[in-house]
């Protein structure tokens, strides 16, 4: 069923200023220059028509961006890329350079590299100069473990400098990078840093959160006790506890002013980092990034689709768990400064982030949509308080942004700020869709499909279709897609993961609404779609209308069919405080939902829980939920491991034993 609004409203058009200066017009006429037939944007700005220029020919694109960025690599850029399959696409298998190399061409040793801002203290800039010396002495710790290219060096760290000084030793190196949030338990980190047997391990022995000091020295001692490979671990004290044996102190570390960093150059496909599944039903899977691919991509989008400009300060409220860290370092690539921040986007109140952007000021503000949602319903408005005259772009990601929630940001953030709402995976390390300078925002529409990316809806057929709900799918292969996954030699578990569903394309595990004119609407994870008697129906929908109750703190909702063959659609909320689920409550809900969206769209029943499970990463339990109430056990559907509050799913277990017990009787 489609629900869309006919005629969304247009928040905000790109000025004139803004559309001579912006970089993707810059790119646009260096394709002219060089004689590109851009078709309709050679005569105007029409970004359909280029994303149309760069799908035609994959090849010519991703050569020409080679050029355009000016990229430092040493070889041949032909082939562009060898292969015949996405699954056995390998890119420019003749050139050789450094995803570190490209970020330090833009040092200036007294300008500043970092801003840091730690929950409780004052900002922090690192200048270039600091952060060189910092990388050279850890690389010489690298160095002397016996880490060459290839071995993994692994970090259990906040989002502070140590992590990007970290990332940019290894990777220089040509060793491969992967982290984990300290928030994660043991169990989930032994989960992702065995598989891939490190040499190397830098931990905290705490982080700040909520206005907390958490101790996580038990945690990284179990570690040390999982992870046989070590050669050298690495501890940094953000408190001042001390030293632990065995452990080489971070503050120990000379900084050696005046050293170079060791850049290493390596193949074009050469694995960069790890990132990792969710985990939640089973062991997470490990997935290889490479540096070319990383790179291109990176450079694409934070230049053209986010138009990010040297010197200009990016930030994005993320931990070193989530993509999203890697890619906000990524910014480095385009000269601009970011900014990290550990702690809690609440403490000491909502209004905390959005006072960091009009005191530093930030430039480019990331976010996720649960975050704008939260400020949504809190009431936060900082539109007449503070001066974010400086701040140009909000990003978001992470979940589907709501109408109410792009309204929200035009009424209570900024006026006149560009809304670049994104959607793409830690499968990527990128978004698909998202943001460009060129096209106006319009109310709950994701601007369009990114440079490069040949992606598509398609319907039950496999077939394209426009204006209705259809699986994502990407049908070109695009450099950042993950070169293997860590140990899975006959690929696998890639052709499963990606291949498998529809033969010959990407299956992504989304389910969107692309329009003629190439906007996007994202409806959540196609394997948590309801479907009710025949008719799909996206939770994203659903969870945009109760957003606006300010009695529900939160909610899931799933569609199951029982054994007798009965389907049922049950919602669960978490009650705001001072709220309740009285009877006369459910039933303005289901007349609310019946009347804003459609009778499908009505649960069959209304359940107060005291919490929803979440994964580390910030999503709901929907799929593992639903097994649950199909009567799968529970340590098959889901790894306690992997979730931030597993006693919520415990919760519900409880609740689909009971629930299967009255479907018996």
């Amino acid at each position: 069923m489609n629900t869309e609004e006919s005629a969304p409203e247009t928040l905000w058009s790109p000025s004139a200023e803004l559309l001579a200066e912006c970089n993707l017009s810059r790119y646009r006429n260096w394709l002219l220059a060089r004689g590109e037939d851009l078709g309709a944007a050679a005569e105007t700005l029409d970004y359909e028509a280029l994303w149309r220029y760069s799908v035609e020919d994959v090849d010519r694109f991703w050569a020409g961006l080679l050029n355009y960025f000016d990229v430092v690599y040493t070889g041949s850029a032909s082939p562009v890329k060898t292969g015949t399959e996405l699954l056995s696409t390998e890119w420019f298998p003749n050139v050789r350079l450094n995803y570190v190399n490209q970020i330090l061409r833009h040092a200036a040793p007294e300008s500043t590299a970092l801003i840091c801002v730690r929950e409780a203290c004052e900002p922090v800039e690192i200048t270039w100069e600091r952060l060189q010396a910092q990388v050279a002495a850890v690389q010489q710790v690298l160095a002397k473990a016996g880490v060459e290219p290839g071995d993994r060096v692994v970090g259990f760290l906040p989002n502070t400098e140590h992590a990007v000084v970290c990332f940019l030793a290894s990777a220089g190196l040509g060793a491969v990078w992967s982290s984990c949030s300290p928030d994660f338990g043991a169990s989930a980190v032994v989960d992702r840093f065995a598989q891939i047997e490190p040499k190397v391990l830098i931990a905290c022995r705490g982080y700040g959160y909520g206005g907390k000091y958490q101790d996580r020295t038990a945690i990284t001692e179990e570690l040390v006790a999982n992870l046989p490979t070590l050669r050298a671990k690495v501890l940094v004290d953000l408190a001042g506890e001390g030293s632990l044996d065995g452990w080489v102190d971070w503050d120990a570390l000379p900084e050696l002013e005046g050293s170079a960093v060791v850049i290493a150059s390596v193949p074009f496909g050469h694995p960069l980092w790890i990132l990792y599944s969710s985990g939640t039903t089973g062991r997470p899977k490990a997935i290889v990034h490479s540096h070319g691919g990383c790179l291109l991509e990176h450079l694409k989008y934070l230049h053209l689709q986010a138009d990010v400009r040297q010197g200009e300060r990016f930030f994005w409220f993320t931990t070193t768990g989530w993509m999203m860290w890697n890619f906000l370092q990524a910014s480095m690539l385009v000269g601009a400064v970011p900014v990290l921040f550990d702690g809690s986007p609440g403490y000491p109140g909502l209004r905390r982030l959005w006072g960091l952007a009009a005191d530093l000021p930030i430039h480019h503000f990331g976010t996720s949509a649960p975050f704008l949602h939260a400020c949504m319903r809190a009431g936060i408005s900082v539109i007449d308080e503070l001066d974010l005259s400086r701040l140009r772009s909000v990003g978001s990601t992470g979940a589907p942004l709501s109408p109410e929630g792009f309204a929200y940001v035009y009424a209570s953030v900024k006026a006149d700020v560009w809304l670049a709402s994104m959607s793409g995976g830690t499968d990527v390390c990128t978004a698909f869709v998202g943001g460009n300078p060129w096209s106006p925002v319009r109310e709950g529409w994701i601007q369009g499909r990114a440079l490069g990316c040949d992606l598509h809806a398609y319907n039950e057929d496999h077939r394209p279709i426009l204006g209705a709900e259809g699986e994502l799918v990407v049908r070109q292969a695009m450099p950042s897609m993950p070169v293997a996954f860590f140990g899975d030699a006959g690929d696998d578990l890639r052709r499963e993961s990606y291949f498998q569903e529809i033969p010959g394309v990407w299956r992504h595990g989304d389910w969107i609404t692309l329009s003629a004119a190439g906007e996007l609407k994202i409806h959540g994870r196609s394997d948590a779609t309801l479907n009710r008697q025949g008719v799909r129906i996206g939770t994203a929908e659903i969870y945009r209308w109760l957003d606006t109750l300010p009695e529900i703190a939160d909610a899931l909702i799933i569609n199951y069919v029982d054994a007798a063959g009965a389907d049922h659609m049950p919602l669960f909320v978490v009650m705001a405080q001072g709220a309740a689920l009285t009877d006369g409550f459910r039933q303005n809900l289901r007349r609310g939902l019946r009347a804003g969206l459609s009778p499908r769209h009505v649960p069959t029943r209304i359940e107060a829980v005291a919490e929803i499970p979440y994964t580390i990463s910030g999503k709901r339990l929907e799929t593992p939920i639903k097994r649950l109430f199909e009567g799968r056990p529970l340590a098959r559907v889901a790894n306690a491991g992997a979730l931030r509050n597993p006693d919520a799913l415990r919760d519900f277990a409880h609740l689909a034993a009971a629930n299967l017990k009255e479907d018996d009787a």
